[in-house]
């Protein structure tokens, strides 16, 4: 793990969501590979587009004290994106998570679990 500061762990509850909202993640992105490969540039319809931006937007609310935030993208819903379109974002979320639970979490005091404010390392 990075030297963290305690200041800038999250908290238990930012952690219960990260862990919520991957799965559910990698569930997308899965699908949306999958999409991908019958056909690139496929058009995804408005109700994927606003599923998938409702779950997008938690995970960017979820990462806003990391610096990897600045650099997520939703999708657009007004020109509707194309298959290979969302699993280059998705991918991108997904690598912002991978990140940020590399950067909190890891084996401490006898048991892997999350640094966070409530239960810092010291």
């Amino acid at each position: 793990m990075s030297k963290a500061r305690n200041t800038d762990l999250p908290t238990e509850a930012t952690a219960a969501k990260h862990d919520m909202l991957s799965p559910m993640l990698d569930s997308a992105l899965l699908e949306m590979r999958e999409f991908s490969k019958k056909k690139q540039d496929g058009v995804l319809n408005p109700l994927k587009v606003k599923v998938l931006n409702r779950l997008l937007s938690d995970i960017k609310e979820t990462l806003s004290s990391d610096p990897s935030a600045e650099y997520l993208d939703l999708l657009d819903d007004e020109s509707l994106p194309q298959n290979s379109d969302a699993v280059l974002i998705l991918g991108q979320f997904r690598a912002a998570m991978n990140q940020f639970r590399d950067k909190y979490y890891g084996y401490y005091g006898g048991t892997d679990r999350w640094l966070t404010v409530e239960k810092p390392k010291n």
